[in-house]
């Protein structure tokens, strides 16, 4: 007689966010406590994301980024939320349930070309203000929106990022960097004069 599996009590809920193509699904626990994985292809959840495996056997699903307690997608043109929000939630609250894993280990980062060159003391300094923001006033928005920013770079003032996850394509992201994180950043510290997001 083959022992009954254990399942673990688990909610799921679906949050919209600002991209139209991109959804949130919000867990009752940490399924990455800290680091974030971002996927654009089913190759490349090999020995990484067992979850994010399974949501690329959805044909409509062209991105899936995890971190802290949820899961983002990024869906085709050719269906809608209404249509499919309820499917991938059932299928993501079950996953977990029965023990499925949503990381094994953190997926390689894509390498960014940049040329910045090295730092002076007073811009590794700025760097540090820069990070700092982004830490305490920016990134906890991003998240609340399913998606993360990092920081790249910092040279002649300008301040280079990359976005993911619901981020990333979204058409209000240009918006929200230069109204939102560029006017933070060029406000508090002088020496930033632009914010630019790479690897777009």
């Amino acid at each position: 007689m083959e022992p009954v599996k254990t399942r673990i009590p688990v909610t799921v809920y679906a949050e919209e966010t600002p991209n139209p193509n991109s959804m949130k699904f919000v867990a009752s626990y940490y399924l990455l406590p800290e680091g974030i994985a971002e996927y654009t292809s089913i190759e490349e959840t090999e020995g990484s994301s067992p979850l994010a495996k399974e949501l690329f056997g959805f044909p409509y699903i062209k991105n899936v980024f995890i971190t802290a307690n949820f899961v983002s997608v990024i869906k085709t043109n050719d269906v809608e939320w209404f249509e499919v929000t309820q499917e991938l939630r059932t299928f993501i609250k079950e996953f977990l349930a029965n023990g499925g894993e949503s990381i094994i280990k953190l997926p390689t980062p894509k390498k960014v070309e940049t040329t910045a060159p090295a730092l002076s003391a007073n811009d590794a300094e700025v760097v540090a203000k820069i990070m700092g923001a982004l830490d305490e006033f920016v990134r906890p928005a991003v998240e609340q929106d399913g998606g993360a920013i990092t920081f790249r770079s910092f040279e002649n003032g300008t301040v280079n990022v990359i976005l993911q996850g619901s981020c990333s394509g979204c058409p209000s992201s240009t918006v929200t960097l230069k109204n939102g994180i560029e006017n933070l950043l060029t406000r508090m510290i002088p020496e930033v004069k632009e914010v630019v997001a790479i690897g777009e």
